[in-house]
């Protein structure tokens, strides 16, 4: 666009940037194994150890568990994602 107006420019975020960011938010963790949980991250390190609260556990898409609070050891985390509203 040679006028300067157009898409507006990109801004860079780093994956760091983001688990940052979304700390404190409701999360979806899906594991190797396939199950997911869904949550409020706590906290994580940079083994991708995670913490999180208010958890409930979803084998093939079916509610199996809540639990209070959760750790996932990191090297079981397929991803993060957050929860859309």
């Amino acid at each position: 666009m040679a006028d300067g107006q157009g898409a507006a420019p990109a801004v860079s975020k780093t994956p760091s940037d983001f688990l940052k960011s979304i700390k404190g938010k409701p999360v979806i963790v899906k594991l190797n194994s396939g199950v997911d949980y869904r949550g409020i991250l706590a906290c994580l390190d940079g083994y991708m150890n995670i913490a999180m609260e208010q958890t409930e556990e979803y084998v093939n898409g079916q509610l199996k568990n809540k639990y209070g609070d959760c750790f996932i050891r990191g090297n079981n985390v397929l991803y993060i994602s957050t929860v859309r509203s």
